[in-house]
């Protein structure tokens, strides 16, 4: 047996790009990419062949192996193609989440070192703006604009402007027999993604070819997803590569249904027209459409995988009444998708719709591509009792764990331990039967809308931003001291995401001993205020 070690035929770099070139052979008359906004529609051998023209462009332009390829675009068919076509050239795909303001923007593709960046004819202004703010000595990136489902008027105009090439034309350009740059190893970068950034701070998450691999199979497994499957894109791709399912769905040889934008008309439009049977976003996206009036049930059910904060029970029962049968996990940019989830049990069923919704709000059980995880006392290292009340840190450890966060050793020694754990910097605790709960964020911070921030109870998003002010120095006589006033010095320094809704203006803010702020006072003050009302997208 110790003779048997590892070689060239049984030692092939695992990468996700060849369930595309599988699909093409096994459902190449499949439909693969449908768009809600066209009549663009492509099966899985025009999947392939258009990728392979665009991996081909790309190369020409001078990007070269581990290049970093930015996308700024939001669920099109362009925007899923990028996600084979990106790798296949030998680059790294780093999908820029849209709601960001320019000037992050320029920072993260500054930090990225981003030599190339494809942009929807949408946030063509953003990234302009974000270029303008790049040093005169810094290179800024080429651009090339995707204006597949743009009016003719916006796509003369733009052409007249910039002498940017467009997707099309691109792949128009490639060579079809393109023979994509295979990785020499997979745990060569593939992915980059910026998180949230709830410091200000984005820190640039970079995932292998390895672990997107496992984590787009380990989905696909824990998920129950059949062959051909009709998936319909509200998570956004900017979002974890739209948690792996961009590459699980070629494995699967399911049909992506592209929603540009996420109304709830369009939702229900979509899956009634597509026969939609599996689609995954934020609790959000159920408040949306489980508020959505609709004449009846959906005829055919259609599975929802949510993450992030759990769904209240009133929102979770509702939208299940619509036929919506949802599945909660949890999961974090740093392991490319849901991680653990909550394994549901036969005898369950039983139980009354409270009972129910309580057990389902629980984070679960780690998915069969996690090694581990556990709850663990931060200081001690110890693990916690699993008696459902004892809080402690979350940590984690397998294989679709990231490599690191990019020019960043000092953060990414810091959560990934010589221990052998990731500590995910959130809270939650054990339950007996050891399914996982998260209580709180270790850094004071919450879900609203997939993005993380500090909260305040709000109808539609679940959570949103509340700021409680203490004035530094006493105001000047006469002055009036206005929320309106933090708001917009807020909306003109961060991304909209981060501006609060809630101002409350306070003499003194709750102090410990030591001088720090009581956070956990003011999370009580700010839900006993209650839920804002009529908040929109």
């Amino acid at each position: 047996m110790d003779l048997l070690k590892p070689s060239l035929p049984n030692s092939t770099p695992l990468t996700p790009i060849t369930f595309l070139e599988r699909a093409a052979s096994v459902y190449g008359d499949s439909p693969s990419l449908i768009s809600t906004e066209t009549t663009a529609a492509y099966t899985w051998s025009e999947t392939h062949r258009r990728c392979l023209k665009m991996a081909s462009a790309i190369a020409s332009l001078g990007v070269e192996r581990g290049d970093v390829v930015s996308v700024v675009a939001p669920n099109t068919p362009a925007m899923y193609e990028l996600h084979f076509a990106v790798p296949m050239a030998g680059a790294v795909i780093n999908t820029v989440n849209t709601r960001l303001d320019a000037n992050t923007v320029s920072v993260l593709l500054r930090h990225g070192d981003s030599k190339l960046v494809f942009v929807d004819y949408q946030y063509l202004a953003l990234v302009l703006n974000a270029l303008s703010i790049f040093p005169p000595n810094l290179q800024p990136p080429k651009l090339v604009r995707i204006t597949d489902d743009a009016p003719a008027d916006e796509i003369q105009s733009s052409t007249n402007d910039f002498n940017y090439p467009t997707y099309e034309e691109l792949v128009e350009s490639g060579d079809p027999g393109f023979d994509w740059v295979r990785t020499k190893s997979e745990w060569d970068p593939m992915t980059l993604n910026y998180t949230s950034g709830t410091t200000s701070s984005p820190k640039g998450v970079v995932h292998s070819h390895r672990s997107i691999f496992i984590m787009a199979l380990d989905s696909l497994i824990d998920w129950f997803v059949p062959k051909h499957p009709v998936y319909l894109w509200t998570l956004p791709m900017f979002h974890s590569n739209g948690w792996c399912f961009t590459w699980a769905m070629a494995a699967v040889g399911g049909t992506n249904v592209c929603l540009r934008k996420v109304d709830p008309s369009a939702v229900y439009t979509a899956i009634r027209k597509n026969r939609v049977t599996h689609m995954c976003g934020a609790p959000v996206i159920l408040n949306m459409i489980s508020n959505f009036p609709i004449s009846e049930p959906l005829k055919n059910p259609v599975q929802f995988l949510t993450g992030g904060a759990p769904p209240p029970a009133a929102v979770l029962l509702r939208t299940e009444s619509l036929g919506f049968m949802v599945s909660h996990g949890y999961g974090l940019t740093e392991v490319a998708g849901v991680v653990v989830s909550c394994a549901w049990k036969r005898r369950w069923n039983s139980l009354p719709a409270t009972e129910r919704a309580r057990l389902k709000a629980r984070q679960g059980v780690r998915t069969i591509g996690l090694t581990e995880v556990d709850v663990i006392d931060p200081v001690s290292g110890a693990r916690v009792k699993r008696d459902g009340s004892t809080m402690g840190e979350i940590v984690l450890r397998g294989p679709s764990l990231m490599l690191g966060y990019l020019k960043n050793p000092e953060a990414t020694s810091f959560c990934m331990r010589n221990n052998g754990w990731f500590y995910t910097g959130d809270v939650g605790v054990m339950h007996p039967d050891g399914y996982l709960e998260i209580k709180d964020r270790s850094k004071d911070i919450i879900i609203t809308g997939g993005e993380k921030r500090e909260q305040r109870g709000d109808e539609f998003w679940g959570e949103t931003p509340c700021a409680f002010v203490s004035l530094k120095i006493p105001p000047s006589p006469g002055y009036k001291r206005s929320g309106n006033d933090v708001i917009e010095f807020c909306r003109a320094r961060l991304p909209h995401y981060m501006v609060p809704r809630t101002v409350v203006f306070r003499e003194e803010l709750p102090k410990t001993s030591t001088g720090k702020i009581q956070k956990a006072v003011l999370r009580e003050n700010a839900k006993a205020m209650g839920s804002l009302q009529a908040s929109r997208l």
